[in-house]
């Protein structure tokens, strides 16, 4: 590829910390990929950015007399602490309010494709709130969708991820007050879809989506897609650059569309050849429909691959897991580890603190139980120094088969084009539990009166996986891959190859980390 694989994840909104299904749903599992991908040694271009410019943000800031901009800034800041926290290591994260030029090339789009009719004004119903004196849409206003009846905000339904124009709602409140809006006629620019049937239809054809997005886009196909309105009265945001539209901002769709552009640098050179986005069905909308209608528009097909999960969030009535406490309390790698275990895809997963905990005494029980004995043993028996002998040992040439079995099954589950992290976890599971198993049964030979030196061979094989491992499972867990490499001696970041079961240089000191290797 002459340019790199483009991984975009849906920007969050910063008008609070992290939730856990916010942080495991797209952001975990895109890192997975782009640092097994960049591994392997390809061109990889990882991007997101903020919504600052949501109803969302501004719903918090009159909830809080705060300005939007302090609001958007302080969880902006929380937000990326639980990104660095989690080791999720993004190229590129727009700021929409900092980023130079990132305003105006918004507006110079948005112009370009008002000019070009692709957005047009329509008169439509706007919900209204008398006693704040406000007109409302997206977080500040409520009601039930008009297609599914699910309750919720304005803007993208949650359940069935269609847009929820604000005239549209169902029995629309205002989100602040709670007095019932009424409708009021306002001209506001709208984003025309049906023009792009056929072009979208064939784009969509095209793509492997996901089946409840193909059924989305599919129904849009069959029904007719809609007018999207790409701007609304307000004070926050991008003012819209158009004539007629005063006092108007541009919606926070339309700018999230724009924003992955920005961040891909395509207001300076091409787009990549290729682009894997992973997101929430929810917000699939703007990513499956809109972005490929805007780039259609400018004569651009951007292949695009989706990586769609479910609602990950607590039960009902719960309270909130924020992400950031489940850091402090079990580190990144059993987080990683149990939220890519348990990713939604096709239905809706629940998460439990009790199985988070769950996850981490099972990382204890088998990697870590594994590795303290691998380390004891070399400590009593070769002076903490790596064995001078090939890997070897009674059963080693089966284990050896399953385990080169396991790396083609793990490589295919890391792949963008069979992308499936519950898989490499659960591989990465049987990798550990067999060549555990494999030290156990050799461990006796120490207890042979010919046993000089005949357990080394299987403490050799057993580092040479340990040292495969610290490659194979740092798209999981970095954090512990990176403390096992160095306990090692070996060098972090490795591809994940069956280059990477080499075992460190015989003589090389093992300097095993005091405390676990994997979670904390």
């Amino acid at each position: 590829m002459s340019t790199p694989l483009w991984i975009t994840a849906t920007p969050p909104v910063p008008s609070s910390e992290l939730e856990i299904g916010q942080l495991a749903g797209p952001y975990v599992a895109a890192d997975v990929l782009a640092r097994f991908l960049r591994a392997d040694g390809q061109a990889v271009l990882f991007t997101t950015g903020t919504a600052d410019h949501t109803a969302a943000v501004q719903s918090r800031a009159l909830r809080t007399c705060r300005d939007p901009a302090e609001v958007a800034d302080g969880y902006r800041a929380a937000i990326t602490a639980d990104w660095q926290h989690s080791r999720i290591e993004f190229d590129r994260i727009v700021h929409p309010r900092r980023d130079r030029g990132y305003a105006r090339w918004t507006q110079e789009m948005f112009t370009r494709l008002y000019a070009e009719g692709v957005i047009a004004p329509r008169a439509r119903t706007v919900p209204y709130c008398e006693p704040c004196a406000r007109w409302l849409h997206g977080a500040l206003v409520t009601g039930a969708c008009p297609r599914c009846g699910a309750g919720g905000v304005g803007g993208m339904c949650g359940e069935c991820a269609l847009p929820k124009d604000g005239g549209t709602l169902v029995d629309p409140c205002c989100a602040r007050c709670g007095s019932a809006a009424v409708g009021r006629r306002c001209r506001t620019p709208h984003l025309l879809l049906e023009p792009f049937r056929d072009a979208l239809a064939e784009y969509w054809a095209a793509s492997e989506l996901p089946p409840r997005l193909a059924a989305l886009c599919e129904s849009l196909v069959e029904d007719g897609l809609p007018d999207i309105a790409v701007g609304h009265p307000g004070d926050w945001g991008i003012p819209v650059p158009v004539d007629g539209f005063a006092g108007q901002r541009v919606d926070a769709c339309f700018e999230a569309a724009a924003m992955h552009l920005f961040g891909s640098g395509y207001d300076r050179r091409p787009l990549p050849e290729r682009t894997v986005h992973f997101g929430a069905f929810e917000h699939t909308f703007c990513h499956a429909v809109l972005l490929p209608a805007i780039l259609l528009a400018q004569g651009v097909k951007l292949p695009q691959e989706f990586c769609v999960t479910e609602t990950y969030g607590t039960p009902d009535g719960g309270k909130a897991a924020w992400a950031l406490d489940l850091l402090v309390e079990y580190g990144s790698d059993a987080l990683r580890r149990h939220v890519l275990q348990a990713r939604p895809t096709g239905r809706r997963v629940d998460f439990r603190v009790g199985e988070l905990a769950a996850t981490r005494l099972a990382l204890d029980s088998t990697w870590n139980g594994w590795l303290d004995r691998l380390f004891t043993a070399v400590r009593e028996e070769n002076g903490g120094r790596m064995p001078d002998t090939a890997p070897d040992g009674a059963g080693w040439e089966a284990q050896l088969r399953r385990v080169k079995y396991a790396l083609a099954e793990l490589r295919d589950a890391y792949g963008a084009g069979a992308f499936d992290p519950r898989r490499a976890v659960a591989v990465l599971d049987e990798i550990v539990e067999s060549t555990a198993a494999f030290g156990h049964v050799n461990a006796h030979q120490r207890a042979r009166p010919s046993a000089r030196g005949r357990h080394l061979p299987s403490l050799a094989a057993q580092l040479s996986v340990a040292a495969a491992l610290s490659a194979w499972a740092r798209p999981v867990m970095p954090e512990g891959s990176d403390r096992l490499a160095a306990a090692l001696g070996i060098e972090p970041g490795r591809p994940v190859t069956l280059d990477a079961l080499t075992p460190p240089v015989p003589g090389t000191r093992l300097s095993p980390v005091r405390g676990p290797v994997f979670g904390f």
